[in-house]
């Protein structure tokens, strides 16, 4: 019997089909009877008759017509997506099948980067692999690319001995190979290192991998020929993508499985995924494995959406001491100069900027004015130490992460104007590896802190709120598992912050003997920062739902503004409901970062106005209030 996997939110469902003449219509309303079957309130599906949904086949993302027959569209065992209209658990991107990556909607470019192996950021990266994007060289990339092929092929005509070029590698560094072999040598080295395990890169992930690996090559120290570089370009211009697996990399020597698996596809071996066949049969073509790109490539998603979330963190944590009715006092600017961190400096102005003033009053704060509270608990009081130093940590770690992205980490090194290729050790990943590690530990803890303030925002002998944040308590659970996720979030990522980069291996018959364990930094680090993410989500949900019992009294416009963007995805809660698509949608908006978007113009003009142009500013340490400005507001006095 014809059997069909179909994909409806996070769950994978076989949908037995006696009868292919059924149509596509059928098929959804099948798969959708047996993910209710077991969901409390059937999933928040209230009737599946009545429900709407668009269909794609996983394999090319191809749209599926409803009222089309099963025999016609689709073969025994394809996997479907089935997207609900209007449902914030349906992912805006496709599974190709059970287990494995994500493929993500496919953007016909129109603009280019130009890659000269000296000035791609960790943002551009981003932008290549979201697709946004087509690759090209610079004129100068291209001749120092024809130089140092020049170079290799002298080198390889006049049979000299030259590590990796003519030689084996690893162990068999002393082994030299023939001249009518080296091609044979070049294809066994991508086959015997594509060894990885596990779910393979995503599309987006894995575009970024082969964007960095052109950028590394277009600094011309590699002996690529320019035939084979363009036909990378090319392969990343029409999104063919190698099937890469996220395991198998110890980061020294390079990434050198994830890296072959890359070389395997182009090479016409293994799988390859493209927008239009998804995952078939490879078609390309070269032998190219040495370099940290896979830590680096992962380390710069993982940078970019560490500064995301901690821009918006600031923005959730104001929100909420709003609602707890803190006092503005601790960020006084006076404080934070006599400890002048950058991170901790501008972490302070955010919250004077976001907070009660002249500039922004707040009917909250004027409510409790006069009350007796001296001091807020650290969970409020400390944010500009905490959050501080996860900002200073991200800058130095994107720092770390723009050098490695413009690094020529090949062996050996071809040096065309010396007319000379040396061993050395760039390939290892250590530098990128200790970043993300730190970066993992310093991001975790704005989770850590913001489960606590959501614990002081559910429970009401520290809030004055009811109980979890709903009426009827007891008949109702508000935000109490909410608040049991976050914390199951924050103890998983007190595991996940032990540094991979403490530990070595010896590999390859201890000719590498010392490695970084740096595909395993930058894959927790993103762990990790998904969790921070979802963490931080479900604090803005329970301090909007605080909000809902202070009314009518309203806080400040850039924080009544970020309010109703929550507001314009999640109702408020009156009675309890389905909570995990409340959690979805808003981390959403973080990932978006429409959170900080609302909120930026806000901060951005306050900074502007109130820095007096008759006080100098320091550059490691600056004021954004002076006696000379219009006095703040604060509370508790």
């Amino acid at each position: 019997m014809p059997r069909f996997t179909v994909h409806i939110r996070d769950e994978w469902l076989a949908v037995p089909c006696r009868d292919t003449s059924n149509t596509i219509q059928w098929l959804g309303q099948e798969a959708l009877k047996r993910y209710i079957k077991n969901k409390p309130d059937n999933g928040g599906i209230t009737a599946v008759k009545d429900t709407r949904f668009v269909a794609r086949r996983c394999q090319g993302l191809g749209l599926l017509d409803a009222d089309d027959t099963i025999d016609d569209v689709l073969e025994d065992n394809d996997f479907v997506e089935l997207a609900i209209e209007g449902d914030t658990m349906s992912p805006d991107f496709i599974p190709c099948e059970p287990g494995v990556s994500h493929l993500y909607p496919y953007t016909r470019w129109k603009f280019y980067i130009s890659l000269d192996g000296n000035s791609l950021m960790s943002t551009d990266l981003i932008n290549l692999g979201r697709g946004l994007y087509k690759i090209k060289l610079t004129p100068e990339a291209e001749r120092k690319v024809v130089q140092s092929r020049e170079l290799l092929d002298t080198i390889v005509k006049e049979n000299k001995v030259v590590y990796g070029i003519t030689t084996g590698f690893g162990k068999f560094a002393r082994t030299v190979i023939p001249v009518s072999k080296l091609k044979e040598l070049q294809e066994n080295l991508v086959r015997s290192h594509s060894a990885g395990v596990g779910n393979p890169l995503s599309p987006e992930r894995t575009r970024m991998l082969l964007a960095l690996r052109i950028n590394v090559l277009a600094k011309g120290h590699s002996g690529v020929s320019l035939e084979t570089l363009q036909a990378m370009i090319q392969a990343f211009n029409a999104s063919c993508l190698s099937f890469v697996p996220e395991k198998g990399t110890v980061g020294a020597s390079g990434d050198l499985a994830p890296l072959s698996h890359l070389a395997l596809g182009l090479m016409g071996e293994g799988k390859m995924w493209s927008p239009t066949s998804g995952w078939a049969d490879a078609k390309y073509g070269l032998a190219l494995i040495n370099g940290t790109q896979m830590i680096t490539s992962l380390g710069a998603e993982a940078v970019e959406r560490a500064q995301a979330i901690a821009q918006q963190a600031d923005i959730i944590a104001a929100l909420t001491l709003e609602v707890l009715k803190g006092t503005t006092k601790a960020f006084d600017s006076d404080i934070h100069a006599l400890r002048p961190h950058p991170g901790q400096i501008e972490v302070a102005q955010r919250f004077r900027s976001l907070l009660d003033s002249d500039h922004h009053p707040s009917q909250i704060a004027e409510s409790h004015r006069f009350c007796d509270r001296v001091q807020d608990a650290y969970t409020m009081r400390c944010c500009p130490q905490v959050h501080g130093i996860a900002n200073d940590t991200i800058a130095f770690v994107q720092n770390i992460i723009n050098t490695e992205i413009n690094s020529a980490t090949d062996n050996p090194m071809v040096f065309a104007e010396r007319g000379e290729t040396i061993s050395g050790g760039n390939f290892h990943g250590e530098y990128p590896a200790k970043a993300l590690d730190f970066l993992a530990i310093a991001v975790h803890e704005l989770a850590s802190i913001s489960e606590r303030r959501i614990e002081r925002l559910c429970n009401p002998s520290l809030s004055e709120l009811p109980a979890f944040l709903v009426n009827e308590g007891g008949l109702n659970s508000g935000f109490m598992i909410a608040h049991c996720t976050a914390a199951a979030l924050v103890s998983e990522n007190k595991v996940l912050c032990h540094p991979s980069s403490v530990d070595s291996l010896s590999t390859s018959a201890a000719t590498e003997d010392h490695v970084s364990m740096g595909g395993w930094a930058a894959r927790k680090a993103l762990r990790v920062i998904e969790h921070v993410e979802q963490v931080l989500a479900i604090e803005l949900l329970a301090a909007c739902q605080g909000i809902e019992f202070l009314r009518p009294l309203r806080t400040t416009t850039p924080l009544e503004k970020v309010y109703e963007l929550v507001r314009s995805v999640v109702k408020p809660w009156m009675k309890d409901r389905f909570m995990s698509p409340d959690i979805e949608a808003v981390h959403r908006l973080l990932l978006d970062q429409k959170v900080w978007n609302v909120a930026k113009p806000y901060i951005d003009k306050y900074q502007t106005e109130y820095i007096p142009e008759s006080r100098p500013v320091s550059p490691t340490a600056f004021s954004l209030d002076s006696p000379a400005s219009p006095r703040k507001r604060v509370r508790h006095e």
